[in-house]
């Protein structure tokens, strides 16, 4: 398994969001505070998405405290802004987009993944205006600061601007209008390096599994009923032949695809996946469940079961947090 391991792809299996009410008591254990709950789901998966962004502007002073309540190795996705995708659909999009990039993602360093671009049901492929869009996308954080630099006012008083280093930043869109099964919108995606989120969301929105970066990005909304159902045995099984096959460059044999045009060839492609069933608490679940079966550790055990000793331990062993095995 460990050699199989190295001839992959990074895999990282985890979930959208933190935060939820019903998962206190059953995902959460009993009397942890709501100010710690990042703090226990971070030692239990290994990448989490945030997605206050995507709502409104944060604060440099909150990815900070994100960053710093985190173990080494844990990388966040970021929901890009609604204002950019929902309201502004792409148009006139240059400021609110060096805002969002000036708002305090350099504070997460090393802990920043992928920008998840969601777009709403009601907009359609536009190609002229996508193309436009993915040629502003920076996909380093320098040229990432140089967008930021240009600003205005409504981020002057929460505001980062400076980088720790130069590090890549990787892109990935989530379509929910039936007009981007078009190989054209797969051809512009492959042309800027945008991964094409596979986005299973019941049958609500389109399910497309084209390669078009080098990287893949995965949202399990539900199966059978959107944000509530859990995954069964046999649908983890077949999410993990996927995986398997794209984590080592391939693309498997009854993918649903837009384009007739095969996917550049890579020897490995990264891939990152969030569960977003979380209405009934089956995320972090079937999460550790999904990890197991591609041969990665999960200290996620059946619900109800006694939580990881790391965790438990007295208080200093606790702050120092403990290391997920992959």
């Amino acid at each position: 398994m460990a050699k199989l391991r190295s001839l992959r792809g990074e895999i990282r299996i985890g979930i959208s969001g933190w935060r939820y009410e019903p998962w206190r008591g059953v995902f959460y254990p009993e009397g942890l505070a709501q100010r710690r709950e990042l703090e226990f789901a971070s030692r239990m998966v290994p990448s989490i998405e945030i997605n206050g962004s995507f709502y409104s502007l944060q604060h440099p002073d909150y990815y900070a405290q994100w960053r710093d309540e985190t173990p080494d190795g844990f990388v966040f996705a970021v929901k890009a802004p609604k204002y950019i995708t929902h309201m502004r659909r792409l148009k006139e999009v240059e400021t609110p987009l060096a805002n969002f990039l000036a708002n305090g993602l350099f504070e997460l360093r090393d802990k920043l993944g992928p920008i998840l671009w969601q777009f709403p049901p009601m907009l359609p492929f536009k190609p002229e205006r996508f193309e436009a869009f993915f040629a502003m996308l920076p996909h380093d954080t320098e040229a990432a600061a140089r967008i930021a630099a240009q600003h205005d006012e409504r981020v002057a008083d929460r505001m980062s601007l400076e980088i720790d280093r130069k590090r890549p930043m990787r892109h990935a869109v989530e379509i929910r209008h039936p007009s981007f099964a078009d190989p054209a919108f797969i051809a512009l995606l492959r042309r800027y390096n945008v991964a094409l989120v596979v986005a299973d969301t019941a049958g609500k929105w389109p399910l497309l599994e084209d390669l078009t970066a080098d990287f893949v990005y995965v949202r399990l909304h539900g199966d059978k009923e959107l944000y509530a159902s859990g995954y069964s045995d046999e649908a983890l099984d077949r999410w993990a032949a996927r995986f398997d096959a794209w984590s080592q460059g391939r693309q498997v044999s009854d993918a649903r695809l837009a384009s007739p045009q095969a996917a550049p060839r890579h020897a490995r492609r990264d891939i990152y996946c969030y569960f977003d069933n979380d209405v009934k608490v089956h995320a972090p679940y079937d999460a550790a469940a999904l990890s197991r079966k591609l041969g990665m550790e999960s200290p996620i055990g059946a619900r109800g079961a006694p939580l990881p000793e790391a965790f438990t331990a007295r208080p200093r062993a606790r702050a120092q947090g403990f290391r997920l095995q992959r």
